[in-house]
């Protein structure tokens, strides 16, 4: 068994009583394996043909992996961005948040985008998904999942909650606060966690959590909700960050969480109606996770302005482009800044000084006289909406070539930009000519 701190263990062993046993032999078994299908591209019949799964319980795209010696990451699927790797019980979270087609959502804490990607996935590129990261150098790796996943409707930024919350003020429909923790449910999969480990940790981290929590609950309009949650069993990081929440704030309740999966909370540690959130941990079939969902009953009226989207003109090339490599129609509004061209959602609110990092799709750079599409603007296409379009079995040498950056000898497409696509999920593009594929999968991305 890991050695792990005797003060976390007098803790659990207090707050679980008789299942305290249990949780200690979970320590002897290996972690949780799973993955969340992405039916922005991918459906499960495709996920069947590659991998040995078994459905979770805690989201419905959700599957735990059963052979553990499968290298996920380079996998030609996950590269297309048919699903994403995630410890299962991550999921259940958003699966509380329930994203409806429409709403305007902020994950207040989003990195590395997990829980992003999938609330993207049950938007089905409708509203409005804006991920934060307080962190910036952690938004790169944000940002790539974001487009590996094909999510259209995004704003990506890296600004302190304070700033962000009061700046759009009641603008969103639901918040989701999966906020940083001491990371205790991490300590079977990361060994390396429970170095970090201490009860000043855990403290500091709660007086961070209320504080972003706070924040959060200026964004969220009258009526809205915002789910909480952490991947730790502490109860300072939890019950009672939850319970300050309510008295500071009585115009929020606490919602009961009706789920098929995980456990009560514990009232024990002074939140009434403990019953109301919901634990997770290894002996539910998940690493470990609280959550707790919380109403706003008060009249947060927004006073946010629009976006005001610059001026059409001097970007017919731009739209040219577009219509030389798509079959459907804009599915946003195309601005210059600088010499990049981004597709921009609809209805976004104004953007200034929010610290964005992205807002859209990046649809490509000017270079001299042309415009250079970009790896992004073809990941956020789906097969069936490009002009020109390789497709590739998930087991070709083909597939497996384009990934490592290889040129490609083929002779079945028009001259120019073409996507390439594995069981018909795009996962990038080529220039071809004269019976050759030039690579253009870029270079952090591809496999060695």
């Amino acid at each position: 068994m890991k050695k792990l701190p005797n003060e976390f263990l007098n803790i659990m062993k207090s707050m679980l009583k008789e299942e305290y046993v249990n949780f200690l032999k979970s320590y002897d078994e290996s972690p949780y394996i799973g993955i969340r299908i992405n039916e922005l591209k991918c459906d499960l019949k495709k996920i069947r043909n590659e991998f040995n799964i078994k459905k979770t319980m805690f989201c419905k795209e959700g599957y735990y992996i059963l052979d553990n010696d499968v290298k996920l990451g380079m996998h030609p699927l996950h590269h297309a961005g048919a699903f994403y790797v995630q410890e299962p019980s991550a999921s259940a979270a958003v699966s509380i948040l329930n994203p409806v087609k429409g709403e305007k959502i902020l994950d207040l804490c989003a990195a590395p985008g997990g829980k992003s990607t999938q609330i993207a996935s049950m938007l089905k590129g409708s509203g409005l998904l804006w991920s934060n990261e307080v962190v910036k150098n952690r938004t790169q790796i944000l940002l790539s999942n974001i487009e590996r996943m094909g999510v259209r409707n995004s704003v990506i930024s890296s600004c302190r909650p304070e700033i962000l919350c009061s700046k759009l003020n009641g603008f969103f429909d639901k918040v989701l606060v999966d906020a940083p923790c001491s990371g205790e449910g991490m300590f079977r999969k990361d060994p390396e966690a429970i170095k970090y480990w201490s009860r000043e940790h855990v403290k500091m981290c709660a007086v961070r959590q209320l504080a972003v929590l706070n924040n959060a609950a200026k964004a969220v309009k009258a009526g809205g909700t915002i789910v909480y949650s952490t991947c730790t069993f502490s109860p300072d990081e939890n019950e009672k960050v939850i319970e300050k929440f309510l008295i500071e704030n009585p115009e929020f309740s606490l919602e009961n969480i009706d789920k098929n999966f995980g456990r009560s909370a514990f009232s024990k540690y002074g939140l009434t109606d403990g019953n109301k959130a919901l634990r997770i941990f290894p002996m539910d079939g998940g690493e470990g996770h609280f959550i707790a969902k919380l109403r706003c009953n008060t009249d947060n009226r927004s006073t946010v302005k629009k976006y005001i989207y610059k001026s059409m003109r001097n970007i017919k090339d731009a739209y040219e482009l577009f219509e030389s490599i798509f079959s459907i129609k804009l599915y946003g509004n195309i601005e210059r800044i600088q010499n990049t061209y981004f597709i921009l959602p609809n209805d976004l609110p104004d953007i200034s000084g929010l610290g964005v990092i992205r807002a859209g799709v990046k649809l490509g750079e000017q270079k001299g006289s042309r415009i250079e599409p970009s790896h992004a603007l073809f990941m956020s296409a789906r097969f069936n909406e490009l002009n020109n379009c390789i497709n590739f079995d998930c087991n070709s040498s083909e597939i497996y070539a384009f990934l490592k950056g290889k040129e490609i000898e083929i002779d079945c497409c028009e001259k120019g930009y073409v996507g390439v696509s594995v069981d018909s999920i795009v996962t990038g593009f080529g220039k071809y000519a004269d019976g050759r594929l030039k690579n253009k999968y870029p270079k952090g991305l591809r496999n060695n």
